[in-house]
């Protein structure tokens, strides 16, 4: 008979522990579909960009941008591009890339370590919102395989015009293609030879184009497009 208890009360602890288990599995469940995906970045903050942009945030470890990239986007040589007035989805999609590692460089890779997802979305707006730095083609003996190049692509070898995607004038598509015009040759003649030996890799589009052009034709259309305005 005592045994009979002694089982009777241990089935009841089983069976009140696995509705525990089951109660605390249904909270847990109902809370992360309350909770729902992560957090999406809130509204963008150019104020709060250029802070980060200018300064950084020792803090957090997240350092200024400007020291390379020159004040409000506009950089002093083709080592480092010009980023003023670029869209916001592309910059914000190259840090991205480059915290992932999708798109490589060393220094990058450790400069958006420390960068959420917000303070990618602040600094680009804060970037898109300056005045674009123009510049001007160097070389006039390239300027006509340069036009022909970005306007109109080369047909024998499978190569679309670059206004195709990136407009006439060099000002890209918002959300879909870069801002290229003005841009350092120096800086576009490398994205170039980056996508041409598969050094980077974040656009398929751009790897097949890049791998069909020579060296000379790289130069002209990169020299031809700094000029555009």
């Amino acid at each position: 008979m005592r045994q009979s208890v002694q089982i009777s009360k241990l089935n009841g602890f089983r069976s009140g522990f696995m509705a525990f288990l089951v109660a605390a599995s249904f909270g847990f469940s109902a809370s992360s579909i309350a909770a729902g995906p992560a957090t999406k970045p809130a509204k963008p903050d150019a104020a709060i960009g250029e802070k980060l942009y200018t300064n950084g945030d020792p803090q957090r470890g997240v350092i200024g941008c400007a020291s390379c990239h020159g004040a409000e986007g506009k950089s002093a040589a083709g080592a480092w591009p010009k980023l003023a007035g670029q869209h916001s989805a592309y910059t914000i999609k190259q840090l991205k890339n480059y915290k992932d590692g999708t798109r490589a460089n060393a220094i990058m890779a450790g400069m958006s370590a420390a960068l959420t997802e917000q303070d990618m979305a602040n600094i680009a707006a804060y970037l898109s919102k300056q005045t674009v730095s123009l510049g001007v083609a160097q070389n006039k003996e390239t300027i006509g395989l340069g036009k022909q190049i970005y306007a109109g692509g080369i047909a024998e070898k499978g190569i679309p015009a670059c206004a195709a995607c990136h407009s006439p004038n060099g000002a890209g598509i918002p959300a879909q293609y870069p801002l290229l015009s003005g841009q350092w040759a120096d800086y576009s003649m490398a994205q170039l030879g980056y996508f041409r030996d598969g050094t980077r890799k974040n656009n398929a589009a751009m790897t097949a184009i890049a791998a069909k052009l020579s060296d000379v034709e790289m130069k002209a259309v990169s020299d031809y497009m700094a000029g555009l305005r």
